[in-house]
């Protein structure tokens, strides 16, 4: 099965559909290269899909683990090269709101950077990932 479609729109903009689900999303290139800006780049998306791929297996571990993650948060940052332009670097720093053990820690940590988004970007993309957790 297809996992989805895109339509180039016109105006550096793109429509892309999830074929399962029918969700959908557009993209707009970024002010800093001819576009509007209004939606997420494609890039952005890249950036974006580390950060929810890490969540989504430390869930999965979690879950399994019987630990509670609801409500951690991610806050990602891009860092854009050139000759030629790409993505050097994703900073992504979690927040997670209950404290761990060392070993619940070091699992949900090991599980992240893991992750098959993680482990599909090229070695040459800094992926510089903080984990923060409440200190009471």
């Amino acid at each position: 099965m297809t996992t989805s479609t895109s339509k180039y729109s016109g105006e550096l903009r793109t429509h892309s559909v999830h074929t399962q689900s029918g969700e959908t999303y557009i993209t707009d290139a970024p002010t800093d290269n001819e576009g509007k800006g209004e939606a997420f780049s494609p890039t952005d998306i890249v950036a974006t899909s580390l950060a929810n791929c890490m969540m989504t297996i430390m869930g999965i571990v979690s879950k399994r683990k019987g630990l509670i993650i609801e409500g951690t948060e991610a806050k990602i940052d891009k860092f854009m090269g050139t000759d030629p332009r790409r993505i050097t670097e994703i900073k992504i720093d979690f927040y997670f709101p209950l404290n761990f053990s060392e070993d619940e820690r070091k699992l949900l940590e090991k599980s992240a950077l893991n992750c098959p988004v993680a482990k599909s970007l090229s070695s040459d993309l800094k992926q510089n990932i903080e984990f923060h957790y409440p200190s009471f």
